[in-house]
């Protein structure tokens, strides 16, 4: 079935010519390019034509060292060109044993010799170079990984709540979530045509599709062009918003009583990218749907996929997003069309309110007695650093013990999970020794967050991971000058408009628009569910942080009993509450 569907509900101009990436899908060959043959050239360190695009479906973004751009220019060399892997990894749970193999490949073939965690609860390799790619796809295969459609314009890695108290609720919402996330990817046969020379992906079928959308045989949910731009999944419980869920197209909110579920609340649409300048662009809250019962989420999950993939807009790349599609149509539009395709329709919605977002860092015991030591990891980068905590070997050496599993937040966090009572205290003194664990972590700096950006990311604008420290030391000592240090501000900073730092749910967020200058955006709000607006464009970091000390200031004077800070700034006016995105975000 084309996706292209003359239907009038889209509202698309279906004369408009299609973006080049929709060309480059329909002549892909279900994405397996050139890719094998470009492998085999020396000549260059990257990819070639539409492989440089290509690759992203198999999980990896071509990408140099700018801090050596420069240099090697002048001397007549080319980039540096190598490659960030991001594996697949639905709910973020890894065991010991495959950590010790993503270990030892970061040792011995990443440039950087790191393993970054992400908020979108995989963890990255960078700095991977052309000829070791395939070696690094057949290890992750050889431990049961793959890297299959976390990247392109498919159903990227799905995301699950971690919230290791809820030990039986959380192991059927994790189970679900892996089963969607298998459901909804591409086929995976250029994947293994390419990296594992033709050996199957999965040892067993794959879910057929349950509605009666379908498109072509070889890809029978998302078509020879896949979808029209990236599309999020993401499972959560209330009342913790652990995974941002208005950062996502596709969200289920786990319905339980008493620890049994019997169903989901979807929300759906939610983004955070923009565009510079481009006011046909922002940040949108996903829009509740309804209730649907656990039988019903795949056929509402390929529902809301194949409305998407129809009705997106394949001519206007920046307008290309789910929350951009329903803008378009409307939202009854929309949810009548998925109602039709997943030939049920949606219940009132439960009840829900999100109260926290975050990471309880620390030990926590679950309902199976189980313990759960959830360790910060600033910028979600595992790196031994020199004169400095050796967290990478840290987390070897408690690999090592084979006790438990490990889980990778939506917060850059890692838990170490599942231990028992008598081997609490010796993966604490691994933790202590290796400054995975510190005494004088504020309750700030558990809260900031940051992007990549800069030196690896191709698209950063601005300094984001690199500063963050400095920039949380920076605010803690305003809270603490102002009789502040137990409170925190959920703060993010990313390099580009791009909302990889989900700075766009933050409180206080800092948007790269240049080398050492930023957006400065405030009103958002702790359980994330406030777009923050932009208060003063493309400013110097000296000056964002000038302007945040008068904040803090006014705040520590000023606030109603316990008021939050993302409050304060709307009911004092330090900044208008956006509460309709396309009408407030780019407002004066």
């Amino acid at each position: 079935m084309s996706t292209r569907v003359n239907d009038p509900r889209t509202k698309l101009d279906f004369n408009k010519p299609l973006n080049d990436d929709e060309r480059m899908k329909a002549e892909s060959d279900y994405l397996h390019g050139t890719i094998a043959e470009d492998l085999k050239d020396g000549l260059t360190g990257g990819f070639r034509g539409d492989n440089y695009k290509l690759i992203r479906y198999h999980g990896m973004y071509e990408q140099d060292d700018r801090d050596l751009r420069a240099d090697r220019v002048a001397a007549k060399l080319e980039p540096r060109k190598t490659v960030m892997l991001r594996c697949r990894l639905p709910g973020g749970i890894l065991t010991p044993e495959q950590w010790l193999t993503i270990d030892k490949f970061a040792d011995e073939h990443s440039f950087y010799q790191s393993i970054r965690l992400t908020n979108r609860q995989t963890f990255q390799y960078h700095g991977v170079l052309k000829k070791d790619i395939k070696p690094m796809m057949q290890m992750l295969h050889s431990i049961g990984l793959d890297s299959i459609a976390s990247s392109g314009d498919v159903n990227r890695n799905t995301l699950c709540a971690t919230n290791p108290r809820l030990s039986r609720l959380h192991a059927e919402v994790y189970d679900i979530a892996c089963r969607v996330s298998k459901h909804l990817l591409p086929n995976p046969t250029a994947y293994a045509d390419i990296w594992l020379d033709g050996e199957k992906v999965f040892p067993e079928p794959r879910t057929k599709p349950q509605t009666k959308q379908l498109a072509e045989d070889k890809e029978p949910i998302m078509g020879k062009t896949y979808m029209p731009r990236k599309f999020k999944t993401a499972f959560v419980i209330p009342p913790q918003n652990d995974v941002d869920v208005h950062a996502n197209d596709l969200n289920f909110l786990a319905v339980h009583e008493n620890g049994k579920l019997f169903g989901f609340n979807v929300l759906v649409g939610g983004g955070l990218a923009f565009d510079f300048g481009n006011k046909e662009t922002f940040p949108i809250l996903a829009h509740d749907f309804g209730f649907i019962p656990v039988d019903l989420v795949f056929k509402a999950a390929e529902a809301v996929m194949t409305v998407q993939r129809d009705w997106g807009n394949r001519a206007q790349r920046k307008l290309a997003k789910t929350r951009y599609t329903i803008l378009r149509v409307g939202v009854d539009v929309f949810k009548a069309e998925v109602e039709k395709r997943m030939e049920s329709q949606f219940a009132p919605v439960h009840p829900y309110e999100f109260t926290h977002r975050g990471d309880d860092i620390g030990w926590t015991q679950g309902e199976d007695k189980r313990w759960h030591l959830t360790l910060f990891i600033e910028s979600g980068r595992l790196i031994d650093k020199q004169g400095g905590p050796a967290l990478k070997t840290g987390m070897r050496e408690i690999a090592k013990l084979n006790k438990g599993e490990f889980r990778i937040t939506p917060n850059q966090n890692l838990i170490v999970s599942n231990i028992e009572e008598a081997d609490k205290a010796q993966i604490e003194s691994i933790a202590k020794a290796h400054g995975l664990i510190v005494d004088e972590l504020t309750e700030q700096r558990k809260n900031s967050m940051s992007c990549v950006a800069l030196p690896t990311c191709p698209l950063a604008m601005a300094e984001s991971e690199r500063v963050l420290p400095s920039v949380v030391s920076a605010v803690e000592q305003m809270l603490a000058a102002n009789g502040l240090a137990h409170e925190h501000i959920i703060l993010r900073i990313q390099g580009c408009n791009n909302g990889c730092g989900r700075a766009m749910l933050a409180e206080i967020g800092l948007v790269g628009k240049a080398i050492g200058r930023y957006n400065l955006h405030v009103g958002g709000n702790k359980k994330g569910t406030r777009i923050p607006k932009m208060f003063k464009e493309n400013i110097p970091l000296e000056e964002c942080l000038a302007i945040i000390e008068t904040w803090i200031k006014a705040w520590a004077q000023e606030r109603q009993d316990q008021e939050e800070f993302g409050d304060f700034a709307i009911r004092t006016g330090i900044i208008a509450e956006i509460k309709d995105s396309a009408v407030d975000f780019w407002a004066a």
